[in-house]
């Protein structure tokens, strides 16, 4: 599962993983709309592109390209925990997930998410899960997903 091809009100979009000419086409700065995310030099963004890369298929960072533009328009990545539990079953953790707020309401979201679920359901998991705001909950539910437990969080300081 490299490509997705789709097309929506006229337009065609794919979904694909990350390459490393994306940072050109403003992959940090979309980030940037989701949260704290200083600007990357070159060299920083290549060496995590390519520790990430090591991982293979277990860290899969997926982008939409407005092919008009040539600008990244979302994102988001799935990495695959391996665990003892459940007959050494493997989760998949969905992070990161934005779309560009100029073209919001367009289900680009669901795409990625739908792209992220299918690839964790093609690495064996049991479940793929995700951490959102309670703003986004419903758009979670849209896309399959259901409320449990509940998130802790303990920040270091850098």
């Amino acid at each position: 599962m490299e490509r997705t091809k789709f097309s929506m009100e006229e337009e065609a979009f794919e979904v694909r993983k990350l390459e490393i000419s994306d940072k050109k086409k403003g992959f940090v700065e979309l980030l940037q709309q989701l949260t704290v995310c200083d600007s990357i030099s070159d060299e920083a963004f290549e060496e995590r592109f390519r520790e990430v890369a090591k991982y293979g298929n277990d860290h899969l960072i997926c982008v939409i390209e407005d092919e008009d533009s040539g600008k990244i328009i979302a994102t988001g990545s799935v990495f695959i925990e391996k665990k003892f539990i459940r007959n050494c079953g493997k989760v998949g953790h969905i992070e990161d997930v934005v779309v560009d707020s100029n073209v919001r309401g367009k289900h680009l979201g669901k795409k990625i998410i739908e792209f992220l679920s299918d690839h964790a359901r093609s690495m064996g998991c049991y479940k793929v899960i995700l951490d959102c705001s309670s703003d986004n909950m419903p758009f979670y539910n849209r896309c399959g997903f259901k409320q449990k437990e509940i998130q802790m969080v303990k920040y270091f300081s850098s």
